[in-house]
């Protein structure tokens, strides 16, 4: 039976409890997590005395792996541990040379290997040395869907609750780069009223710069109702401000909803919970927008909208179109949608 795969919770539960390993490869397209299990490790392995002399932190382009092991086998000076940080460890070449060092690993040593940007070859025998006494751990990106998740289960730590449609207006605005989020969650948090531990969509207007009544996924509930008069207002909107509404975060957003309304379709079971397993929802609010939205388009037109969607975005690209301007290209997008 393949091992199961240590998530980055398991991992931050085991280095609170103080439970080390020799070595931590890090890797993957998602940075977030990796900054967080090492920024974890720098921060709490070893006390602010300790640190002056055993944590160790270089970079993958200024030092080889040679250097790495050499750094890896020193013990450590009045403490337990020594921590040694490698940054932007992709730039390291014959990385595979570290099995070596990890067949007889030193215990009082944790390394950190932080590769982003990319993975190792599990095939190498250097994946099957970091398995056998450490941590492989890959950082995937999170899917669109996943976000609504992503942010309720961040600001629940941190004793927050959010409203859904605040949620999704930030998970819209913002997309899936995970540190940029968390940078504008933190800033909600700060700016929280004393005693509200609520964000609502009137602060992620007032802090974050999104309207309440004209963004994405408004834009998206007026052609889920089928409600002309607010899907133009909205586009109107858009067309005045399109530093804060590029067209093609609109496009990319619609491409997406209705790509997953043609899978919902195929959901065996079409309640609520049917749905939000189809598509890989994390909670069942998410399904309620496709739920109402196919018993306004039938699957035939949903195809058809997913090629009207594809068409604009060539033509806000310059393809076939020399004088349509993004708000023509998005009048006319909503019209084909709703007609």
């Amino acid at each position: 039976m393949a091992k199961q795969e240590l998530t980055c919770d398991d991992i931050l539960k085991e280095l609170s409890a103080k439970q080390y390993r020799p070595v931590y490869y890090l890797m993957g397209e998602e940075s977030y997590y990796i900054d967080l299990i090492a920024d974890y490790i720098t921060n709490n392995v070893l006390n602010e005395t300790e640190k002056e002399f055993n944590l160790t932190v270089v970079y993958g382009a200024d030092v080889d792996v040679a250097t790495v092991i050499n750094a890896a086998k020193r013990y450590p000076m009045m403490s337990e541990h020594q921590v040694v940080v490698v940054k932007e460890a992709q730039a390291i070449r014959n990385m595979e040379e570290l099995s070596y060092y990890l067949q007889n690993p030193l215990l009082s040593t944790i390394l950190v290997i932080c590769h982003k940007h990319g993975t190792l070859d599990r095939r190498k025998k250097l994946a099957a040395e970091i398995e056998k006494v450490g941590v492989l751990f890959e950082s995937k990106k999170i899917k669109e869907a996943q976000l609504p998740a992503f942010i309720s289960s961040y600001m629940k730590r941190k004793g927050v609750d959010m409203e859904p449609k605040a949620t999704a207006m930030l998970a819209d605005f913002v997309g899936s780069d995970l540190s940029r989020l968390t940078g504008e969650l933190e800033k909600l948090i700060i700016t929280l009223p004393a005693g509200q531990r609520r964000v609502t969509p009137e602060q992620i207007e007032k802090n974050i710069g999104i309207s309440k009544d004209y963004n994405n996924f408004e834009l998206r509930s007026a052609l889920v109702e089928k409600d002309i008069l607010k899907a133009n207002k909205i586009i109107k909107y858009f067309e005045e401000n399109p530093k804060t509404n590029p067209i093609q975060m609109t496009l990319s957003l619609l491409f997406n909803f209705y790509s997953n309304l043609m899978l919902a379709y195929y959901a065996p079971d079409k309640s609520e919970q049917g749905v939000a397993n189809m598509l890989g929802l994390k909670t069942t609010w998410q399904a309620k927008d496709y739920i109402a939205a196919m018993r306004k388009y039938t699957g035939v037109k949903t195809m058809q909208i997913v090629g009207e969607i594809r068409y604009a975005d060539a033509k806000s690209k310059g393809v076939k179109n020399s004088s349509m301007t993004d708000g023509d290209i998005l009048r006319e997008l909503v019209f084909n949608i709703l007609h």
